[in-house]
């Protein structure tokens, strides 16, 4: 009996960029179509104006009279019932099945398994054998008499109708194979990503995402750790980052999982404005304080009392400004441009930067004692490249999150997520949701994304630029880091992640080649069929 507890996603695949392509060539060649049955022998209907199942010659003038929809469907039945007869799994794996349909014409039927399991079939033919040409014609002219077709269009499709060489069935049977191996490979990487965020915490011990902060590699991990400890608590902290990161998210987790989540979050950025225009946003300032200021202006601060103010860029503001702000974290108060009477506020601060305080410190261009009161709690918000696992996680994030309107839910081949996985990302988390959105527009009705369809930049990015990427150091330690990784990674590849053979090649110990493993995060880019 057939197993059919598992569907395949045929009306996915029948999308596929890939498997259009090959049934064109299939048509183009020799005016074949291909047709698409289930594993209980149901057809399945190709999407309206494809290029799947078109047909000309004898199967188009058959399928055109009343009965030929019964026998289409009589063959797909025929074709799967031989397939799924089958008890030997091996047999299954060599190729297609020739048969002679109900009109006596050729046929090829190539099972797909998935699993172990009969999933269904790909049918292609309804051609002659070129050497048998002229007795499967008498044999056709016998099959076809019940059907009462015209005698004209029945002459003119018998006399243009496709008769393959040995040579063309080889080929054909080749791009039957091709469509399978296509089929298979989307089996297994839409069903890798299948897996609940909640399964996937709890065979990982891990967690999936932190309010909008997505993520479930190793540095995310840490990062979920200090903010469950650090959430209920009224400390200043200190996030810094690369841009794009993410720092801002970080904040806002901070405060609507905190006891001020009612109350307002206020966010500035402090290389938006010179100082004086600043100093007013911050602080407000007093009718006639200065030209223009017509009216009494309230100042950000006290917009965010009772609330969280995240101050992004904070290694961008003056020392004049420092020293103010200095004074509202010790004391809760400060004064309005052109005010003498100080405003007290209860407002818990985050503060962010890209730069490095610590040296900014030591060259005297920021407050020591500012830097030791807003580095209470220290998050370092890794890049994207210290976290290539969580790479897969967040492109399945902005496919959903800009599938709307008549941009559906589309994936990616796994061509392009490899070409994704091997790039830099010197944007990080903001670069990649751009990558998303650009990949989402240009596919258009495409319901796969090859990756023919990626930024120059990434298509062509290969491991060796990786010491010179655009914003990164371009030291020798980042070079020898680079070619380290890449060498690793080209070893694992040959010897089938056999770590054993791979250290003997590369001369170290198994030991030392799982730390090197570990610390470029090799593992994410391992294949997820075993070897």
């Amino acid at each position: 009996m057939v197993d059919t507890r598992s569907q395949l996603p045929w009306e996915e695949l029948l999308e596929l960029h890939v498997l259009r392509k090959l049934t064109s060539i299939i048509h183009a060649k020799w005016s074949l179509g291909i047709g698409f049955v289930t594993a209980d022998g149901q057809v399945v209907q190709p999407p309206r104006g494809g290029s799947i199942a078109r047909t000309q010659g004898l199967c188009q003038v058959i399928q055109e009279r009343p009965a030929g929809e019964t026998g289409c469907i009589s063959t797909a039945l025929q074709a799967s019932s031989l397939l799924a007869g089958q008890k030997d799994q091996a047999e299954l794996r060599k190729g297609p099945i020739a048969y002679t349909c109900h009109a006596g014409l050729q046929e090829l039927a190539m099972p797909v398994v998935l699993d172990g399991r009969y999933m269904g079939c790909l049918i292609a033919g309804g051609f002659f054998l070129a050497k048998d040409a002229d007795e499967a014609l008498g044999e056709v002219d016998r099959q076809v008499g019940a059907l009462a077709l015209p005698a004209g269009d029945y002459q003119e499709a018998r006399q243009c109708h496709p008769r393959l060489l040995p040579h063309d069935v080889g080929y054909l049977k080749e791009l039957l194979q091709h469509c399978v191996d296509e089929i298979v490979a989307f089996h297994a990487e839409t069903t890798s990503r299948s897996q609940a965020p909640g399964e996937l915490q709890r065979e990982l011990g891990t967690r999936y995402s932190y309010d909008a902060l997505i993520g479930r590699s190793a540095p995310m991990q840490e990062i979920y750790r200090l903010l469950d400890k650090v959430i209920d608590t009224d400390s200043t902290v200190l996030i810094q980052g690369e841009n794009g990161t993410g720092k801002e998210l970080i904040a806002r987790a901070i405060h609507y999982n905190s006891p001020r989540k009612n109350r307002r979050f206020v966010v500035q950025n402090c290389s938006a404005f010179n100082d004086n225009l600043l100093d007013s946003e911050l602080f407000g300032h007093k009718r006639g304080a200065f030209t223009g200021a017509i009216a009494d202006k309230q100042g950000l601060f006290e917009v965010a009392d009772g609330g969280t103010f995240f101050l992004d860029e904070v290694g961008d503001m003056s020392p004049s400004l420092q020293v103010k702000l200095l004074r509202v974290l010790q004391e809760g108060t400060f004064l309005p441009v052109g005010d003498t009477t100080p405003r007290q506020v209860d407002v818990r601060i985050i503060a962010a930067t890209n730069r490095d305080l610590k040296r900014m410190v030591d060259r005297g261009e920021f407050r020591e004692d500012l830097y030791y009161r807003i580095n209470v709690i220290n998050l370092v918000m890794p890049p994207l490249r210290e976290r290539r696992d969580d790479v897969p996680v967040l492109i399945d994030h902005f496919l959903k999150k800009h599938a709307r309107g008549r941009l559906r839910m589309k994936r990616l081949t796994k061509g392009c997520l490899d070409r994704m996985l091997d790039y830099r990302w010197p944007g990080n988390v903001r670069e990649l949701e751009n990558e998303i959105e650009r990949l989402v527009v240009l596919a258009g009705d495409e319901r796969v994304i090859g990756e023919e369809v990626l930024s120059p930049r990434i298509r062509n990015f290969s491991q060796s630029q990786e010491a010179g990427v655009l914003g990164q150091p371009q030291g020798l330690p980042d070079a020898v880091s680079a070619l380290e990784r890449a060498m690793i990674q080209d070893v694992l590849k040959r010897n089938q992640w056999n770590k054993t053979r791979a250290a003997n090649e590369l001369k170290i110990s198994r030991r030392n080649l799982i730390r090197l493993v570990q610390k470029y995060q090799l593992e994410s880019r391992r294949p997820s069929r075993p070897n």
